[in-house]
């Protein structure tokens, strides 16, 4: 039998690790790994359907993974943000930002 490579592969593991490396952005990254997450289930189910047709199947589970680690490291980024917020105060935050800012651009002389 000819087998054929399950749809995106190499998509969904670049958007999962790209989501990984977002959540540096105060969790922005659970728009590309959670597209990777839908990608590589409906991936998955058309293996379901046939699965001596295709023989990518372990890409696909990988980029999963890769996903799932991705988005909750950024929904825990997320309620950590809420948190802090929530606890702190918008205002607070904003001057201490500001504060760290100011002494940064003094230290490097501007």
């Amino acid at each position: 039998m000819n087998e054929r490579q399950l749809p995106n592969g190499t998509l969904i593991i670049v958007l999962g690790i790209f989501g990984y490396l977002c959540c540096c952005f105060a969790g922005l990254g659970v728009i590309p790994s959670g597209i990777a997450f839908y990608m590589a289930t409906k991936s998955e189910q058309l293996y379901k359907q046939n699965p001596e047709g295709y023989d990518n199947y372990s890409q696909i589970k990988t980029g999963k993974i890769v996903a799932i680690i991705a988005l909750i490291l950024n929904v825990l980024l997320i309620i950590r943000i809420i948190y802090v917020i929530s606890t702190v105060g918008w205002d607070e935050m904003q001057e201490e930002f500001m504060r760290a800012y100011e002494e940064a651009m003094e230290a490097q002389g501007q």
